[in-house]
């Protein structure tokens, strides 16, 4: 079975939306993903440089950037951020 974890940066990051409407959609597509993530790990693009050993997936129109742990089947959602803050 594999574990979620929210790190505290991420959760922040969540809070700091200040649309509800935007908040509840971004919640829900994020929910889906991570039942995507958990069916197929690799299912993200894998990033490189700095971030590399994460994965990004779009969620329009953040990015949530997560790290897979294979050796304790858990995910680790690591951050949310706007495309346009790249």
């Amino acid at each position: 079975m594999v574990t979620v974890y929210y790190h505290p940066h991420f959760e922040k990051q969540v809070k700091k939306i200040k649309d509800g409407k935007v908040k509840q959609q971004i919640k829900q597509q994020i929910k889906q993903q991570i039942q995507k993530i958990i069916e197929e790990p690799e299912t993200g693009k894998p990033m490189k440089f700095g971030r590399k050993g994460t994965r990004e997936l779009y969620i329009s129109p953040y990015r949530l950037s997560y790290l897979f742990e294979k050796n304790n089947d858990a995910v680790i959602r690591l951050s949310l951020y706007h495309k346009d803050e790249q």
